[in-house]
């Protein structure tokens, strides 16, 4: 008789897969984990315990299961992607022969539109960092951050060997470990170029330090570092979004839609996010198009 696979053995399995064979971050594969390990226990209350015992009613029932316990139809649209990885990895490494997941409709899930902001606040937000050793990285770091719509992981993992400054680009290494490479403007250019001659020479502590932006420790600089700089000088320019504080993302949002609205190539854009599918760059189009109505509102005619 063929040996089963039980349901931790089966996660686990997954699991290593997208971390050895993917190369997917580890907050995406903690994500999946996490919600892997609710369908466990959920399964094994029914006294499922091998994959072969799992029906499309028993993940229907999941689903309904996490609905009530209040998760969003994003959420539980998150989770029904984990178990359908699963269980096609499961199905090509021969432990399962059909998906049980395959028939079941995801929720719906309405688009949220990504906070932006406008030329004229990113303008403001630039201008605030002063002149000083911590000034000039921040701007170079909000410079680069807006100017290639960098993640703030990638941002603040950049290696000095990672720009380019004769042919103007900035080399990225971003999810699944996937490079892409982005043109960058002369104003990101100008203050990289000159945060990396006047400042960081004078904070570097250990001459095998590559990482490009450093604190004045001499330490790499950190996400929640980054974030709080940005927030300080968002609130310094009176820069405030309906969704909340200006955060590092918001930064990648607003690049992404003004490229858009100045008619750029939807895969030129997709290309430069690292976006995987091009649907999900062509939420910042609807952003765009919503952005034109608020302008249009405005209008002498329209009041």
């Amino acid at each position: 008789m063929a040996r089963r696979l039980r349901l931790d053995e089966a996660s686990d399995l997954y699991l290593d897969h997208l971390k050895v064979e993917r190369g997917l971050s580890r907050n995406t594969i903690d994500a999946y984990g996490r919600d892997l390990r609710v369908l466990v226990e959920f399964l094994s209350e029914r006294g499922r315990e091998d994959v072969d015992d799992i029906t499309a009613a028993d993940v229907t029932d999941f689903l309904i299961h996490l609905a009530e316990r209040g998760l969003s139809p994003r959420s539980r649209a998150r989770t029904l992607v984990a178990v359908r990885g699963m269980c096609k990895h499961l199905i090509a490494e021969r432990w399962l022969e059909a998906d049980p997941s395959a028939l079941i409709d995801a929720p719906r899930t309405a688009r949220r539109l990504p906070g932006v902001l406008g030329e004229e606040a990113v303008a403001a937000l630039i201008a605030q960092p002063p002149d000083t050793h911590r000034g000039r990285r921040d701007a170079a770091m909000i410079e680069l951050a807006y100017g290639a719509g960098l993640r703030v992981s990638e941002l603040v993992t950049l290696p000095m060997a990672a720009v380019n400054y004769n042919a103007a680009f900035v080399r990225v290494t971003g999810k699944g470990n996937k490079t892409r490479v982005i043109p960058l403007n002369h104003n990101a250019l100008n203050r990289i170029e000159r945060y990396v001659k006047e400042t960081r020479p004078g904070w570097v502590k250990d001459p095998r330090q590559l990482a490009l932006f450093l604190t004045e420790r001499g330490r790499p600089m950190t996400r929640q570092g980054f974030w709080k700089a940005l927030r300080g000088y968002a609130r310094k320019a009176g820069l405030r979004l309906p969704s909340g504080d200006v955060s590092p993302h918001k930064l990648r949002h607003s690049f992404a839609t003004h490229l858009i609205e100045h008619d750029a190539d939807l895969r030129a854009v997709q290309a430069m996010l690292g976006h995987a599918d091009i649907s999900t760059t062509q939420i910042y189009t609807h952003v765009g198009h919503a952005r034109m109505i608020e302008q249009a509102r405005k209008h002498p005619r329209a009041r």
